[in-house]
């Protein structure tokens, strides 16, 4: 009762918000499966588990919890080309990613505005668009330590480390050999 939501909210058409929603949640899905084989395929390759992605659908479609529809495309998509990146970049997978973005960001926008929390809608969201993207937010997050603790900073542009006196309150840090030495 202390916090405020939303008060001007916009108009909606009931029956885009539900072909969105279904969009929306199918593209969701995909991008949770994405980045979760994504993560087992990391763990098997450090640890040299040879797990088996396609088998792990497979075996998930057979059990008692998850056994969605979804996970059959996905044992293909997986058995079809045993090195695929992601299962994001599946032809098959990013056509529908391709063609649901605009959706999910919709209902994504829409939730925001009415103040709807949806943090698995707007997460999966936010992995999707890291994965398309060559550039990340860590480059921003870079500059923020070295603004808050002179931590230093690399460049897209050049080869080198930096540090900025970003304001005047900032001094010198002095040379950087010493601040980067044992980066690997």
């Amino acid at each position: 009762e202390v916090l405020e939501g939303p008060t001007d909210m916009p108009p909606f058409d009931k029956a885009q918000v539900i072909k969105d929603l279904e969009k929306a949640l199918y593209c969701a899905k995909v991008c949770s499966y994405a980045q979760g084989m994504s993560i087992i395929k990391a763990a098997s390759d450090k640890y040299e588990w040879g797990v088996e992605l396609s088998s792990c659908a497979r075996m998930w479609r057979g059990g008692c919890i998850i056994r969605a529809a979804l996970l059959g495309k996905i044992q293909d998509a997986l058995a079809k080309d045993v090195t695929l990146a992601n299962l994001v970049v599946d032809p098959t997978f990013a056509s529908e990613l391709n063609a649901g973005h605009m959706a999910w960001r919709r209902i994504v926008t829409l939730s925001i505005a009415y103040g709807i929390t949806t943090p698995a809608l707007a997460a999966s969201l936010s992995y999707y668009d890291q994965y398309r993207r060559a550039r990340l937010c860590a480059n921003m997050v870079q500059a923020q330590r070295d603004f808050f603790g002179g931590h230093t900073y690399q460049r897209t542009d050049r080869e080198g480390t930096f540090h900025c006196a970003w304001t005047d309150a900032h001094k010198d840090i002095g040379d950087l050999s010493g601040r980067t030495a044992g980066n690997v």
